[in-house]
């Protein structure tokens, strides 16, 4: 049974962290804030030491999020070309599963922690990280179990990869024109179909 004040803290973390997400820490003010939650600086700053710490646990919060998707995405049955597809498909439809979000929040808060807030810069690039392992740890298991073979170690393949995706992501986002990411995709299911079976 949660508390009053563990439900308000989620309550707050909830509603402000697609906020710190579209607008960016230092482009977040109290009154998006307060406005948002309906509660008082009081109110939310009794429950977060800062607005430092209320932003990285934000980020924290969509991280999970993004995590866990890609978790299922990568756990799906199949040998690890069919879970490397299911997590590119996934890709085709980012946008409108970051939309509730305030947008990608590694791109938005990795791009914004930039020389503003060194914590959440760290948290943003230990996801990234963590992402390419779990891409990396399917393409090592393909190549140990001989479902595929790569160019490259499966690590810097993972890390091109999820490079691809991101500039197309990022493309997406600038111009607001979905070819960017749906041309992308098509290009990697080309290349990566190829480049499993080539070499």
């Amino acid at each position: 049974m949660t508390t009053k004040a563990e439900r308000t803290s989620q309550y707050i973390i909830e509603t402000v962290a697609p906020i710190f997400n579209k607008h960016g820490y230092v482009g977040t003010s109290l009154s998006h804030l307060t406005e948002a939650t309906g509660l008082t600086k009081g109110a939310i700053y009794g429950n977060f030491e800062n607005k430092e710490s209320l932003a990285l646990i934000s980020f924290q919060h969509l991280r999970t999020i993004l995590l866990d998707k890609i978790d299922e995405k990568l756990g799906v049955e199949g040998d690890s070309k069919v879970r490397i597809f299911n997590l590119i498909n996934f890709y085709r439809e980012y946008d409108q599963f970051i939309e509730p979000l305030g947008g990608c929040p590694i791109l938005n808060f990795g791009v914004d922690s930039q020389g503003n807030n060194d914590k959440l810069a760290a948290a943003c690039k230990e996801t990234v990280k963590e992402i390419e392992g779990k891409i990396a740890f399917v393409l090592e298991n393909g190549v140990n179990f001989g479902e595929i073979r790569l160019p490259v170690a499966p690590l810097q393949f993972a890390k091109q990869l999820f490079t691809f995706l991101n500039g197309a992501i990022a493309m997406n986002d600038i111009t607001g024109d979905r070819k960017y990411l749906l041309n992308t995709i098509a290009y990697l299911e080309q290349l990566i179909g190829q480049e499993f079976s080539q070499h």
